[in-house]
């Protein structure tokens, strides 16, 4: 038997092995996340907390994406992980309770909510099952999101709806392309750390219903 023939079958056995192990811890961690913010989302709503504002958004999102990234070797980073969903889940209760308020607002966050989690698994299984590489999209997601995230803040402070509502759109098929990219990437061994792949898809999924949300709410509107 060929020793190199057998020094390859191994190493490929433990990248495949690792890779799984990835996937596996990736959508645990991302269920329990899912979990724990609906769950301060819905205390949030309970309690009709106010909402922080943009700008304490900005701080304690950024604040603990830095926390996360920093310990995500560690088991502190599990911990910055559920800081940072379940204050993310803290500032969707206040916005959840102001459509409810609206004429058919349960609809909307239903259909919202209905939207996000078939936008989600209907993208996962495809990359889970054709095993695509979107490795490509990297650079387009980047600069895609940053040129929305600036605009959804001049939306924002210049009071632009016209605006806002544009931004929505763009960020339902940016999240849509973020899910398939890192879902790609760690099916393909580009993410190994699991703390951060579930950071990515949570954020990704967040985003996606909020944007939804939107799209939804103003239609209900008209």
């Amino acid at each position: 038997m060929n020793p190199q023939v057998t020094t390859l079958g191994r190493s490929q056995s433990a990248a495949v092995s690792a890779t799984n192990k990835v996937v596996k811890n990736t959508y645990m961690l991302l269920a329990m996340t899912l979990a724990f913010s609906a769950a301060t989302a819905g205390a949030a709503m309970a309690l009709n907390l106010p909402h922080p504002g943009i700008i304490l958004t900005l701080v304690g999102y950024y604040g603990l994406l830095f926390l996360t990234t920093k310990f995500r070797d560690s088991g502190l980073g599990i911990a910055f992980v559920f800081g940072l969903t379940g204050f993310m889940g803290y500032t969707l209760g206040p916005i959840l309770n102001a459509y409810l308020a609206m004429p058919n607002g349960s609809q909307v966050v239903m259909m919202a909510m209905g939207g996000t989690a078939a936008i989600f698994l209907a993208l996962s299984a495809y990359v889970m099952t054709t095993r695509k590489d979107f490795s490509f999209m990297g650079g387009f997601l980047m600069v895609g999101i940053l040129v929305a995230f600036l605009a959804g803040l001049g939306a924002i402070f210049f009071h632009m709806p016209g605006l806002s509502l544009a931004v929505s759109a763009m960020f339902v098929l940016l999240m849509s392309g973020l899910i398939l990219y890192e879902t790609s990437n760690i099916i393909h061994g580009g993410e190994t750390n699991y703390i951060m792949a579930t950071v990515t898809l949570f954020v990704a999924i967040f985003n996606l219903f909020t944007s939804l949300l939107s799209l939804l709410g103003f239609a209900n509107n008209d």
